[in-house]
């Protein structure tokens, strides 16, 4: 990846191929603060499996990054209107298993993002989507 992995300094961007490396950088980091820097306050994310915002949201992210997660995606598509952009990509996320086993889910994630004031965007709402049961990694 390309871009300068200062993480306490990561900002999503008009281009949504570097949104997607600048996702990719925090949530690969485990480090639950760093990747929630990329949520505005009020954002929802399913990435718990159930739609979360706030500090909930944050403690489920927290928690789910100390497993130690790894997360590839691909830009599917990007749509933009004025403040407010929707990203498409398809994942691949490996996941500790309650076994202890590595097991592998493939989804297709929605993404919401707006640009506040500030001209940052961040991160609105999170709805990834397992498109089949999860798999032993290989």
């Amino acid at each position: 990846m390309s871009i300068d992995t200062d993480l306490y300094n990561l900002e999503l961007t008009d281009d949504p191929d570097r949104q997607n490396e600048v996702f990719l950088i925090a949530f690969n980091s485990y480090d639950g603060a760093v990747f929630d820097r990329l949520y505005r306050d009020d954002a929802i994310s399913n990435l718990s499996g159930t739609p979360l915002t706030g500090a909930a949201r944050k403690e489920k992210i927290t928690e789910m990054l100390a497993q130690k997660p790894s997360l590839e995606a691909t830009l599917r598509h990007s749509y933009t209107a004025g403040d407010v952009q929707l990203i498409v990509v398809d994942y691949r996320l490996e996941v500790p298993g309650p076994d202890g086993e590595r097991q592998l889910l493939r989804g297709t994630c929605t993404d919401v993002l707006r640009r506040g004031e500030d001209g940052k965007w961040l991160m609105a709402i999170d709805r990834p989507i397992p498109l089949e049961q999860p798999t032993a990694a290989a």
